[in-house]
């Protein structure tokens, strides 16, 4: 898909990873929908209008199903109907299992999995129309090799990849895309807060023996929406961690 004047949806895209794609998409010629549940500062739009394109902020809660059919609908009310729709907020709640409490469990659930299924069933219904479209979910490793104190999050990331490759084959009759990103340990602001010891011992995991780059997961991002032909997907940006 040729990403020039495509309005792209992120979810989570006021920092991080998310501030990243919304970064990469724009500098290719793409409308920005940012996301998050909070306002969005201002500075943050003007960035990216810099870039030549335009943008707007839709704040709500993708775990809510109505909330995520009233920020579609207003995505393509004011900006247009969505090319590009990219899952990628998400929450961790880490614990022992044993210690985990139910609503902790429910709450990575609420974003993860049942977020990217609430703004992918509301967005798909316009792209079936259109017969086209691209959607990304943001997966995790640890959805495929697990970790000690994230079965919460290792279950809703797995049940992303799961979801992902479903929704793949239910749509792929209209043109319609869907792939999963799979990052590893990714240098973010969460990252920033780890301990030397700690950090050590992620990179020793790491075959490449270093942390990924918000701009490493962008490009991936970026690689998926352009490809027509790839669907089903679900690509490790992990430094070699999972092979």
């Amino acid at each position: 898909m040729e990403l020039a004047n495509k309005n792209i949806f992120i979810t989570g895209s006021s920092r991080g990873i998310g501030w990243g794609l919304a970064q990469a998409f724009a500098q290719q010629g793409a409308n920005i929908v940012l996301n998050g549940r909070k306002e969005i500062a201002a500075d943050k739009v003007a960035e990216i209008e810099a870039l030549g394109v335009k943008c707007i902020c839709i704040c709500g809660d993708i775990s809510s199903f109505e909330d995520a059919g009233r920020m579609i609908a207003e995505a393509n009310e004011t900006l247009g109907s969505i090319d590009i729709l990219i899952n990628n907020a998400g929450i961790t709640q880490d614990k022992l299992l044993l210690r985990m409490k139910p609503e902790e469990f429910d709450a990575c659930l609420d974003i993860n999995l049942k977020g990217t299924f609430n703004m992918t069933q509301q967005v798909l219904k316009q792209m079936m129309k259109q017969r086209s479209g691209a959607i990304i979910n943001m997966a995790s490793v640890i959805g495929q090799i697990g970790n000690v104190g994230q079965s919460n999050y290792a279950a809703s990331k797995a049940g992303v990849i799961g979801f992902t490759k479903s929704v793949a084959r239910e749509v792929a009759p209209r043109g319609i895309t869907c792939n999963a990103l799979a990052p590893g340990f990714i240098a973010t602001e969460m990252t920033d807060q780890l301990s030397d010891k700690i950090k050590l011992q992620i990179e020793g995991q790491i075959p490449l023996k270093r942390y990924g780059s918000v701009e490493d997961v962008a490009k991936a991002a970026v690689f998926l929406a352009e490809s027509p032909y790839l669907t089903g997907q679900v690509i490790n940006v992990d430094g070699g961690m999972v092979m």
